[in-house]
């Protein structure tokens, strides 16, 4: 036991800061002393200092840390250098895991900027990123197929956009991440077009070919119209886009009319 007491010590020793990933009171006044406790929650009921929300809960371990030091980074809790011990629950309501990471580990992803600082609920986001992730895995009966997907400010979007065929979801009140709903947008990504989705996940269009103004945009060489498109309309409105590239398979989401994330749907 006292090598056990030993190696815990040491996987402690000299952290630049711990990120504690709950609201436990107990738990967040016994990590405070020198070190800094950086708390990754839904909400801050401990009244940190140093606070990071997590606007939904992710599925993964690691997906939970690489969101909590996108953002500890991005508030100045930590840089790049930092050395940080991760607390949290995995296996249990409890905190039953330590990790010991360098925050300059994981590339910035753009991931905390999406979820944080759009205009559509963070649910929403992760519900679309998931299906052009999936549709990313599995292709289109096996084949490769390109998506586009506009989260947000959807009025606006429509306005800056004109139909190539009939709506199929006129009238309608689905809403992504439901899992019919899921399997309805994978077989209609085979056609051409944008799909337009509400700040609250109404899918309000598809087939639709996006008019944005292509002045100025900044969009990285050997990335198509379907990027343009998604680059152009984020600029023009306060949506995201979401792109599976047919090309190279990968995931990207615009902002603002730049490009803050990247990814690889078989790494996801």
């Amino acid at each position: 036991m006292s090598d056990l007491g030993e190696f815990v010590e040491e996987l402690v020793a000299d952290a630049d800061a711990v990120f504690l990933f709950s609201s436990s009171r107990s738990r967040y006044e016994a990590l405070s002393g020198d070190t800094e406790v950086v708390v990754v929650a839904p909400e801050n009921d401990v009244d940190a200092d140093a606070f990071v929300e997590l606007p939904l809960e992710f599925r993964d371990f690691d997906e939970r840390v690489r969101f909590g030091v996108e953002g500890a980074i991005e508030n100045g809790y930590v840089d790049d250098e930092s050395t940080v011990v991760c607390v949290a629950d995995v296996f249990s309501e409890n905190e039953d895991t330590v990790a010991r990471i360098q925050a300059g580990q994981f590339d910035q992803s753009g991931v905390y900027d999406l979820f944080v600082n759009s205009r559509a609920e963070p649910a929403v986001i992760r519900d679309v990123l998931e299906v052009a992730v999936e549709l990313g895995k599995k292709g289109q009966k096996g084949k490769p197929v390109g998506a586009l997907f506009v989260v947000g400010d959807a009025g606006k979007v429509m306005n800056k956009s004109r139909p190539l065929s009939y709506n199929p979801f006129e009238k309608s009140h689905v809403h992504v991440g439901d899992p019919i709903v899921n399997v309805m947008l994978k077989e209609f990504s085979r056609l051409d077009g944008a799909f337009v989705i509400s700040d609250g996940g109404k899918i309000v269009s598809a087939y639709r070919y996006l008019e944005p103004s292509a002045e100025g945009l900044d969009i990285p060489k050997g990335l198509g119209t379907r990027h343009m498109a998604a680059g152009g309309i984020t600029r023009d409105t306060n949506a995201i886009a979401i792109v599976l590239s047919e090309s190279d398979g990968l995931v990207r989401a615009f902002k603002a009319g730049e490009l803050i994330l990247e990814l690889d749907p078989e790494e996801y």
